[in-house]
């Protein structure tokens, strides 16, 4: 069974994170896809160094309506660049999907998606990231708390898409690439291993009730802003959270910036 790491957001403003890990799948059409299931963290150096590859190819699948704004891929890329090194590069390749029908998910029917939609995958020198920006909503989502991206494995995720649309047209909050950016970079951050997901915590600021979080507060990687200022004041101005030194520290010992 598939476990994730997922942001969330609660009615009262509050941003929300939550959990994660992995699963397994066969090879089809030729394509060795071992390396892309494995679980949450395993491939953080590999994302983060320029070791094994050189490069990151990243894919991102969309349901015709609910792709990313140009402005968050824009912010994504900069947070990428600023933590890897790829000295080949950094590609992002976005093509529209039709819808599966299935909304609301659960993590296993989005696997199922990827399986039917992933078209790229690691080769030579050059790692595959899959995200999926999804036409519904989490099957998780209660009365007061909304999913807004689930990080799996350890080359995937997803964007809950409506999530997101229906969220930034709520009075105040946030702009939808504002929150886009948002998830990408948290999720993404889930990839790199944080917080203790495969990357070593250098210190202590792991958050001991939210595994795989941040307890500094501000941190792009903190779950409990649920308990804190509330969304507003994380995103302020379109200013989009980012990570604290502690989690950068972490980072640098596994091969990033």
């Amino acid at each position: 069974m598939l476990k994730t790491n997922h942001l969330a957001i609660f009615l009262s403003l509050f941003l929300v994170l939550s959990s994660c890990t992995t699963d397994n799948n066969e090879d089809e059409n030729k394509i060795d896809k071992t390396a892309n299931l494995q679980g949450l963290g395993d491939s953080a150096n590999d994302l983060l160094s320029d070791q094994r590859y050189t490069s990151m190819n990243i894919e991102i699948a969309y349901v015709t309506g609910y792709g990313p704004s140009p402005e968050a891929i824009a912010q994504f890329e900069n947070f990428l660049q600023d933590r890897v090194y790829k000295p080949d590069g950094i590609q992002i390749n976005m093509r529209a999907v039709q819808s599966s029908g299935k909304a609301p998910f659960d993590i296993e029917e989005i696997a199922a998606i990827e399986k039917d939609t992933r078209s790229l995958y690691n080769v030579g020198d050059e790692i595959a990231v899959f995200i999926y920006f999804a036409d519904g909503s989490s099957e998780k989502d209660e009365d007061n708390r909304f999913v807004l991206g689930s990080a799996f494995r350890n080359t995937s995720m997803v964007i809950y898409g409506e999530t997101i649309k229906d969220f930034a047209n709520r009075p105040k909050a946030p702009s939808k690439a504002d929150i886009e950016a948002a998830t990408l970079n948290h999720e993404f951050g889930h990839l790199f291993g944080l917080v203790d997901l495969g990357t070593e915590p250098q210190s202590d600021h792991k958050d001991e009730e939210y595994a795989g979080h941040c307890n500094v507060s501000g941190c792009l990687m903190q779950a409990s802003i649920e308990f804190g200022s509330g969304i507003l004041d994380v995103i302020d101005g379109g200013n989009v959270p980012g990570l604290d030194d502690q989690c950068i520290f972490d980072l640098q010992n596994n091969g990033g910036k």
